[in-house]
């Protein structure tokens, strides 16, 4: 391999733990285990007071049964927690415990459950989450109650804080006693990468040995959930949930709202040395883009999503051969999957055809927001265990897709090296490499 290999160490960023949580496993061995076996996690849903007969789309991938306390001490505090806070919180402490760090709680604080990082310097730990939209089961209970009792009398002195986007990385933060730079990133279902690049920069920057980073959604909401509807975003293959989602299928129309949380812990390879840590993989390059075409629908030509892939490779030191696997965005939707095959055969040039691609999205649904965070975790995995999960329910070959998507079927490939892309509303571009850890 002739990626360009950094000299300075301290400029090197590895992933040491993951902590995904979505509708299809929690955790990464059940995570996995469903991508492997290709487990869809869509079902029909019912929104509670609403008629189901107003909405065209009536399949979502929810996660069923999740308690907080199932991973953290749940005190008085926890109750004015939004579901995505939740989420967040949940994938951080599974990302925390996988990367071997100690979690321990602290006895100062112990009655608002707050826990610490063993002997870490707190104030060289960070949190940099990516986020779709806000607590919107806060958002939209509170604006409820507002209306209903037309004013704020009614209202909780908790609801505000909690509802805002920057409350999420603050909730994790405090339950950690994490003090380094804490802050959320919102670019659509673009916002999981984007979080992962600026903690990359961050770490390589040297403000950080360590931040917990990726994506977190709770979107499935009466409001949310309508909009996509208008918008005829969504599949509406109410009567075959687990076949919804389709990327690349001819038959697609459109996809699978999830939601969940994808965390990954990122550190400097030095600190990660230093204290013997396992490594998934190591990030090498990004690129960064907007088309700067429509509020909603991709560039037909996709010109700024193959920059984005080109300044990925440039800044990897790697060209198109080197490239084992990509994680694709492939949202099931008819534009986005013909704009994205377009886009990686322009930028990968004759190799495209010579390189598999799955989408995450066909077994987890689109988690919006987290989505780059929960792809990244299955990327890194992929990188670790040597084996490429499919690209589920594809069964019409679609003209304009014409690539390899291992469809239906896993597929063991020693995968040395692999990109990872997403895309969002607003023509919002973004793509991590990252390879095989091979030493110093």
């Amino acid at each position: 391999m002739r990626g360009r290999r950094l000299r300075d160490i301290s400029k090197r960023v590895v992933i040491t733990g993951v902590g995904p949580v979505t509708s299809v496993g929690i955790g990464k061995e059940p995570y996995w285990e469903s991508l492997v076996k290709g487990r869809s996690g869509s079902k029909r849903i019912n929104f509670h007071g609403f008629d189901m007969d107003q909405y065209n789309t009536k399949i979502a991938a929810p996660i069923e049964h999740f308690n907080l306390s199932d991973y953290v001490i749940e005190t008085k505090r926890s109750k004015h927690l939004g579901r995505t806070s939740r989420f967040a919180i949940a994938g951080t402490m599974l990302a925390l415990k996988d990367a071997d760090l100690r979690v321990e709680l602290n006895e100062e604080r112990s009655k608002e459950g707050q826990y610490y990082l063993g002997e870490l310097d707190s104030f060289k730990v960070g949190v940099i989450l990516g986020i779709g939209v806000e607590n919107m089961d806060l958002m939209e209970m509170y604006h409820e109650k507002f209306i209903e009792h037309r004013g704020p009398k009614r209202l909780s002195p908790f609801g505000l804080p909690h509802i805002y986007m920057s409350s999420i990385a603050s909730n994790v933060a405090d339950r950690f006693g994490l003090r380094g730079s804490t802050y959320t990133v919102s670019s659509a279902c673009a916002s999981g990468t984007h979080a992962i690049i600026n903690a990359y920069r961050q770490i390589q920057g040297g403000a950080e040995d360590i931040v917990a980073t990726g994506g977190v959604d709770a979107c499935i909401t009466p409001y949310v959930f309508g909009g996509f509807v208008a918008l005829r975003a969504m599949s509406t293959r109410n009567d075959d949930p687990m076949g919804a989602s389709r990327p690349f299928d001819a038959q697609r129309d459109g996809f699978v709202m999830a939601e969940g949380s994808g965390i990954l812990i990122l550190e400097r390879l030095e600190h990660a040395l230093a204290r013997n840590a396992s490594i998934y993989a190591e990030l090498i390059g990004y690129g960064m883009t907007a088309d700067a075409y429509h509020i909603t629908e991709p560039d037909p030509q996709g010109r700024s999503l193959i920059r984005a892939i080109k300044l990925a490779l440039k800044s990897a030191g790697l060209s198109p051969r080197e490239i084992n696997y990509i994680n694709p965005h492939g949202t099931s939707t008819l534009l986005n999957d013909a704009v994205e095959t377009l886009a990686i055969k322009k930028a990968m040039g004759k190799w495209a055809y010579h390189i598999p691609i799955s989408s995450t999205k066909s077994i987890t649904g689109h988690t919006m927001g987290a989505a780059g965070g929960v792809e990244t975790v299955a990327t890194a995995l992929t990188i670790q265990r040597e084996m490429i999960h499919p690209t589920i329910n594809y069964e019409f070959p679609d003209p304009e897709c014409d690539l390899d998507y291992v469809p239906n079927e896993p597929r063991r490939v020693a995968v040395k090296t692999a990109m990872s892309i997403s895309a969002g509303f607003g023509g919002v571009n973004s793509v991590i490499i990252m390879r095989q850890f091979e030493g110093i």
